[in-house]
């Protein structure tokens, strides 16, 4: 009788010993477990940096390509008439000078961007009168990369 009951206790601090073991993690696990969660949080604080970075760089490709189109606007708009009484030109690069302008962007304080605005109009062709409109739009990011957004049309005369 008394080997049975030494066989059931040794059963039951063998179960209980093997039931302390199995929910707990090793040191190796753990480290692991935080090797791999930080190796997620990186990529996806990194995600959030590079899409950040590109927001910024689209909002000033935008604020800059709306000042092209300004500018185009403008030159579209000036009198170009080679066949009336008498003859109007206003459409000459000298009518277009170089600007120096400040991207439309929400500001505070001195962080404003600057922009160079450059036309040039070139004769395309003289029978039938045709004009070439290019606008380019110079603009520099905070670290220093300049871009440029080129804005190109054809004009006839009026």
């Amino acid at each position: 009788m008394k080997s049975r009951l030494q066989a059931e206790q040794s059963l039951i601090r063998i179960s209980d010993s093997n039931s302390l073991l199995s929910p707990a993690f090793s040191l190796v696990e753990v480290l692991i477990a935080i090797m791999i969660t930080s190796i997620v949080f990186g990529a996806v604080l990194n995600g959030y940096i590079s899409s950040a970075r590109r927001v910024e760089w689209s909002s000033y490709s935008f604020a800059a390509q709306s000042l092209a189109i300004q500018k185009s606007e403008q030159a579209r708009a000036a009198k170009w008439d080679p066949y009336g009484d008498p003859p109007v030109d206003q459409l000459v690069s000298t009518n277009f000078p170089e600007e120096i302008l400040i991207l439309d962007l929400p500001i505070s304080g001195t962080n404003r961007v600057y922009a160079t605005n450059r036309t040039f109009i070139q004769i395309i062709s003289t029978n039938p009168p045709l004009k070439r409109i290019q606008v380019d739009v110079v603009w520099s990011t905070p670290n220093g990369r300049a871009h440029t957004n080129n804005l190109t049309t054809f004009r006839a005369p009026d």
